[in-house]
């Protein structure tokens, strides 16, 4: 990534919601109805932002616009993104920590 790169929004969703979810028992796919829906972990903004080749899923506070976690997608479809087996709705996204190299 290029310094002179500046960041695109291409997304906003005020109100997205994250949940706990169980590791998946087999190679079956992730089922929203095993979560617990009415007790979501987490709940604020969702924003998709690209840079460069890179597109950006960040769940932010939805008042301070804090970074809650990010999910770096580099390609679709891909390991960032899974859509649920029992729902259009859900998806699982694969969050990385920044920090860690």
């Amino acid at each position: 990534m290029e310094e002179g790169e500046y960041e695109s929004v291409l997304c906003v969703k005020p109100e997205v919601h994250v949940y706990r979810i169980p590791p998946r028992a087999t190679n079956r796919g992730y089922r929203a109805a095993e979560w617990q829906l009415d007790q979501p972990s987490w709940s604020g903004r969702l924003r998709i932002t690209a840079k460069g080749q890179v597109a950006y899923i960040k769940l932010e506070d939805r008042n301070s616009g804090e970074l809650f976690a990010q999910a770096p997608v580099d390609q679709f479809p891909g390991t960032a993104v899974e859509s649920v087996t029992d729902s259009s709705r859900y998806f699982v996204i694969r969050i990385e920590d920044g920090n860690v190299r």
